[in-house]
């Protein structure tokens, strides 16, 4: 029989389900992912440090896990919430059960949990803190719920960054790119490796100095976790990056960045955009994209809207919220959703192909000086 676990919101809501992964206690800010499938791609996610996961897919484990699957090293996700828990798995291709992998990696969950009735209830109140234990009673885990940190004003990029300065690629590739990781994701690497980039991955708190002596062709701005606005390293990093007139593609907190540095503010959703199946709108060609996207943190429209150096090119048709923005007379773009899409639809993935070509324009120009 599955031992008992709880799961506590910090609104006070509690539900009783049956423990997943490593017995103990865990807490985070809860959001929900829509996603079908990719639960692995999702858990290791760095943009997701710090926060426990609902899976909307009424099963999950039913196939494993592969080594080939993961967008980071280890796991990242705080704690795990869902409705079907499989211990068993079809694919052959896999040599671990989901609760083994969890185990390993020390990650708590809990299962049997109404998910339908849990994703409507966060998408009604708003993301939130919330604690999994398997060993407080409901009366200690309303005290220790206390200690679990806002997502509001909490840097954590430099937290999950690599600690020292990684090569990607070919080294022999025409084009050098020079990529901030905030949270970087293994498939936007391959995505830049396969189109001709070789890549310096730096930690996020590197100096643009230092960056600028390997004398880069262009600069990568990725994902991460946290609120972008408690930045100001990267923020004043990016703004130089911007005077160099070097291209410049950001990604996710990477779109973020970007608009801080030209004076764009952000803002805390209600519950963020996470899923697969995201339409989205390019303002450019008219023509609508299915995206895959993990954000809680979104670029001010009304800032925009009074800033004559920044365009919109992407709408969320959902909400119409910001989803991608170029600089006017630079070489520099965002989109606030995941091109590489592991997991997700490629519909996206042109972006790459669009940094790639500017980086070779800017080439060009150079030449022709």
């Amino acid at each position: 029989m599955n031992k008992k676990a709880y799961l506590l919101l910090e609104d006070g809501l509690l539900l009783e389900g049956a423990l997943i992964g490593k017995a103990g206690t865990t807490g985070g800010e809860i959001c929900f992912n829509t996603g079908m499938t990719g639960y692995q791609e999702i858990y290791t996610d760095p943009s997701y440090y710090g926060q426990i996961i609902v899976n909307t897919t009424a099963h999950i484990g039913n196939y494993g896990t592969v080594d080939t699957e993961q967008e980071s090293d280890t796991p990242k996700i705080s704690g795990l919430v869902v409705n079907e828990f499989s211990h068993e798995f079809s694919r052959l291709t896999s040599r671990e059960s989901l609760q083994q992998y969890l185990e390993k990696h020390g990650i708590t969950g809990i299962a049997d949990v109404d998910t339908r009735m849990l994703v409507r209830y966060i998408r009604n109140k708003g993301a939130m803190n919330a604690l999994i234990s398997s060993e407080l009673t409901p009366d200690e885990m309303r005290r220790e719920i206390q200690q679990v940190p806002s997502m509001n004003g909490l840097e954590l990029s430099s937290v999950v960054s690599t600690k020292a300065l990684y090569a990607i690629g070919d080294p022999a590739a025409p084009y050098r790119v020079a990529a901030i990781d905030f949270g970087i994701k293994k498939s936007i690497l391959t995505n830049l490796a396969s189109r001709g980039c070789y890549i310096h991955v730096y930690p996020a708190k590197t100096s643009f100095a230092e960056m600028e002596s390997w004398e880069p062709h262009g600069y990568f701005l990725s994902n991460g976790p946290g609120d972008p606005s408690v930045m100001n390293y990267a923020i004043e990093t990016v703004k130089l990056i911007m005077e160099s007139k070097r291209p410049v593609f950001g990604i996710c907190l990477g779109h973020q960045l970007l608009a801080l540095a030209n004076g764009i503010s952000t803002y805390k959703m209600h519950h963020g955009h996470r899923g697969l199946n995201h339409p989205v709108k390019n303002l450019i060609t008219g023509l609508g994209e299915m995206t895959s996207q993990n954000h809680g943190f979104a670029v001010s429209e009304k800032d925009i809207e009074k800033n004559d150096q920044v365009e919109v090119t992407h709408l969320h048709l959902n909400d119409n919220t910001i989803m991608g923005i170029r600089i006017r007379n630079k070489r520099a773009f965002s989109v606030q959703y995941h091109p590489e899409a592991s997991p997700g639809p490629h519909d996206s993935r042109y972006l790459f192909d669009q940094f790639v070509e500017s980086i070779r324009q800017s080439q060009l120009q150079e030449v022709n000086q």
